[in-house]
């Protein structure tokens, strides 16, 4: 895959997006406290920034907390914003350097000023860098960023006869990225927990039983590796079968 490795063939998807689940069961697993879980997730999510480079992958948006997410324990809350700043203070200059393009997606406005400053700090330094473009979903939700498109959309006059998938492509808080062709989830669970609800129409899905902190690089081979055998068809036709009605 790219242009060092080969071995899953050339069909790597340009945007993959992860579901980082299973922290806190990891951590629990193993008699820590669930931040002890969220700070090794911090830690692997270096290892799979690596591995995108690595393999091709030019977009990768991680869940990192959801608008749900607030419901959770004060101290875990407090925690995971703590960890959110550290990463920026400590990881910010060395993705820059690997020539990483910061983004957010959700919204700001109900994180601490501070924080708030230096995400908006890490995207004006990094957003000339075009090898790898990493959304960061933080304090976001699918139903959200579709009522935040719909609010901007009626501000700004808007008319029902122009509203298309092209225009609320163009709302979303990841407008200008191309629709995730990959979406992984680890530690198992089934559902899509409001992440990308739009852009994830048909995206190809990939549900892993290992927790986050352990998905290293070999496992995120694999799940490329899956990737290259699906046959996307986007609601028409396998290529073969259209090629060939008989096996229809």
């Amino acid at each position: 895959m790219g242009d060092n490795d080969t071995t899953c063939g050339s069909e790597v998807p340009t945007h993959v997006a992860i579901i980082m689940d299973g922290n806190g069961r990891w951590a629990l697993s193993r008699g820590l406290p669930r931040l002890a879980g969220h700070r090794a997730g911090t830690e692997n999510l270096r290892r799979i920034i690596r591995a995108c480079v690595e393999f091709g992958v030019k977009y990768l948006t991680i869940y990192a907390f959801s608008t749900e997410n607030w419901g959770r324990p004060r101290e875990e809350i407090e925690g995971l914003m703590h960890i959110l700043e550290d990463v920026i203070d400590k990881e910010l200059n060395e993705l820059n350097k690997e020539g990483v393009q910061l983004r957010h997606i959700g919204r700001l406005e109900r994180l601490a000023p501070k924080i708030q400053e230096k995400v908006l700090d890490a995207i004006a330094l990094t957003k000339n860098n075009q090898r790898l473009v990493l959304n960061v979903a933080f304090n976001y939700g699918g139903r959200d960023e579709i009522i935040c498109g719909i609010q901007k959309m009626i501000k700004e006059g808007v008319k029902p006869e122009e509203v298309n998938e092209h225009l609320v492509d163009r709302y979303l808080f990841t407008a200008g990225v191309p629709h995730p062709d990959l979406i992984i989830r680890t530690s198992g669970e089934l559902r899509i927990s409001n992440f990308l609800i739009w852009q994830a129409a048909y995206s190809e899905w990939y549900v892993t039983p290992t927790y986050w902190p352990d998905f290293n690089k070999e496992e995120f081979r694999k799940a490329l590796e899956a990737y290259t055998k699906r046959d996307r068809r986007f609601g028409g036709l396998s290529a073969t079968v259209a090629d060939n009605p008989s096996h229809a």
